[in-house]
């Protein structure tokens, strides 16, 4: 198996249907692990009949509970997760898998990716940049972004690194902050590869993420706390150089509410 793309899910049976659509045309070896916390919102009704995934309907104890038990029942050669209302981009998958080909020691890729409303309309790119750690550890922003983020079995085989349960919504940033720590190679694909939905309803605007924000910053050194807004700046001089504030809409195609069998492109107006 090439791929194995992991989707932690609860009471998102609309935008998971996008998500396993967009999964299920990429044109590679893949398998998706749909890891749902026995939604009561129709999910049920359908997902163990997709014959697109393997549905495991359990509960869990948090979203990376239910990221890792998908990715130790895993048997792809790359490995990555995909929320519910998040979606890849046609070719996506064969370009990160040809990455992976041409740089035998990367053991993460980083791809770019589109942030949409709920109706599908661009709102605005983020373009990954290699993390940092102190930009990472005090910023309360990631240079990269989940659903673009791609990664080899050995960093799971070999490494032992799974997301930090104890975490609800910032595992992101701590699972980060270990790749640093340990030396990861990183690389960055340099082109968008995902796709990630505003619905008005993601686990990112909710007062536990303010808590896990203290949680973390508390943990870092005085003088990284200090000296957040150089660091800030810092990383928005990175990006200034590497072209990402003026770059426009990509143009690509994506699944919709109003279109879920058949991708449309972007309305970048």
């Amino acid at each position: 198996m090439q791929f194995s793309i992991i989707t932690p899910s609860f009471r998102s049976s609309e935008w998971l249907k996008l998500c396993i659509a967009s999964v299920a045309d990429q044109g590679v070896e893949a398998e998706h692990i749909v890891q749902d916390s026995c939604s009561d919102d129709g999910t049920q009704d359908w997902l163990p009949r997709d014959p697109r995934v393997k549905a495991f309907i359990e509960k869990d104890s948090g979203m990376y509970d239910a990221v890792n038990r998908g990715l130790r029942r895993a048997t792809g050669e790359f490995l990555a997760y995909l929320n519910a209302d998040e979606q890849y981009l046609p070719g996506s998958l064969a370009a990160v898998a040809d990455c992976f080909r041409r740089q035998s020691e990367t053991e993460v890729v980083f791809g770019d990716v589109v942030v949409v409303n709920k109706d599908g309309g661009y709102l605005r790119s983020r373009q990954a940049s290699v993390p940092r750690r102190y930009h990472t550890w005090v910023s309360d922003n990631l240079s990269v972004n989940s659903c673009g983020t791609f990664f080899r079995r050995s960093l799971i085989e070999k490494r032992g690194l799974f997301f930090d349960e104890r975490y609800k919504d910032l595992g992101d940033v701590v699972w980060m902050l270990k790749l640093i720590e340990q030396r990861v190679p990183m690389a960055l694909l340099g082109a968008f590869t995902s796709v990630f939905t505003e619905t008005g309803r993601n686990m990112g605007l909710g007062e536990n993420v303010r808590r896990e924000r203290t949680k973390l910053a508390a943990a870092a050194p005085a003088w990284a706390r200090h000296a957040r807004p150089l660091i800030v700046l810092h990383y928005r001089l990175r990006r200034l150089l590497a072209g990402h504030y003026f770059q426009k809409p990509p143009r690509c195609a994506l699944y919709t509410l109003a279109s879920p069998a058949a991708r449309v492109t972007m309305n970048a107006a």
